[in-house]
């Protein structure tokens, strides 16, 4: 009879969760649910001794950023792609979407419907049969999480006195697609643009829960944020701050702007090394 009772009670409890009833997996996973994401050190403007802002470009086709593009379907009920989670967050009023990095200009509801070429067209269509009616029809065109290419960064490089440490925080983040016409249709020659720009310790408590996959181990259940904060990611940097606030493609090209963007980042390294005295 006991048996027979607990039986009853875990069948019930199944069916007001609304959980599968079979387990898929050998283990049934007990952590918790809802994370906060991991608090950064405190920092005051008179322990920055040196900083610099840096933009990086987040490439999905490389094999490390990978995660950040899987699922490519929706299917999945405990994991998101990252463009999934920032469009639900957006259109659901969660995160506020910008249209420039200085984080000024929020967008609207009506230009986040008209991004990627999104819109709404009318045109005249003819019947193939006689008596070849023509009417007008309407033309509802979506823009699809799946134009997302890359993503680009901003962060800042900084050297804290306080904890004698070069360090970096990443201050917003936007999603890359390549420029398409009115009509919706990529441009010869597109450039991959942003959609909107997301300011991200704004986000950063979606993202910490928010899992995506680690092609290493199933049983390590990485969020978004883990891998933005230990760095866990292929990157190269795209632009630095500058006089004239140009990008590095506007002044260099090929073989030339691979090896500038390698002197960026050197250059951050040097620095801290010359912060020190032995």
């Amino acid at each position: 009879m006991l048996a027979v009772f607990l039986s009853g009670i875990n069948i019930s409890f199944s069916q007001q969760t609304g959980q599968p009833s079979v387990l898929d997996g050998v283990y049934v996973r007990e952590h918790y649910p809802y994370r906060v994401a991991t608090q950064l050190a405190y920092l005051r403007e008179a322990d920055v001794m040196w900083s610099k802002k840096i933009w990086r470009i987040i490439n999905l086709q490389e094999k490390m950023n990978l995660p950040f593009a899987w699922p490519l379907s929706k299917q999945m009920h405990d994991r998101k792609s990252l463009i999934d989670v920032i469009m639900d967050a957006v259109e659901e009023g969660s995160i506020t979407a910008y249209k420039e990095d200085e984080f000024i200009n929020p967008m609207t509801k009506e230009e986040l419907l008209k991004i990627g070429g999104a819109g709404v067209d009318s045109t005249t269509i003819t019947d193939p049969e006689p008596p070849y009616n023509v009417h007008d029809t309407v033309i509802v065109r979506e823009f699809s999480r799946d134009k997302i290419v890359a993503y680009r960064i901003k962060e800042e490089w900084f050297f804290d006195k306080q904890r004698s440490v070069m360090d970096v925080r990443i201050i917003g983040i936007a999603p890359l697609y390549f420029e398409v016409d009115e009509k919706g249709n990529q441009r010869e020659g597109a450039k991959r643009v942003p959609t909107f720009w997301i300011y991200f310790p704004e986000i950063r408590g979606i993202l910490a829960n928010s899992e995506c996959f680690n092609p290493h181990n199933d049983a390590e259940r990485r969020t978004y944020d883990d891998i933005f904060q230990k760095r866990m990611f292929a990157s190269y940097v795209m632009k630095e701050s500058n006089v004239f606030d140009r990008r590095i493609e506007e002044y260099r090209q090929g073989m030339d702007a691979l090896v500038e963007a390698e002197r960026i980042k050197n250059d951050i390294t040097n620095m801290e090394h010359d912060l020190w005295e032995y």
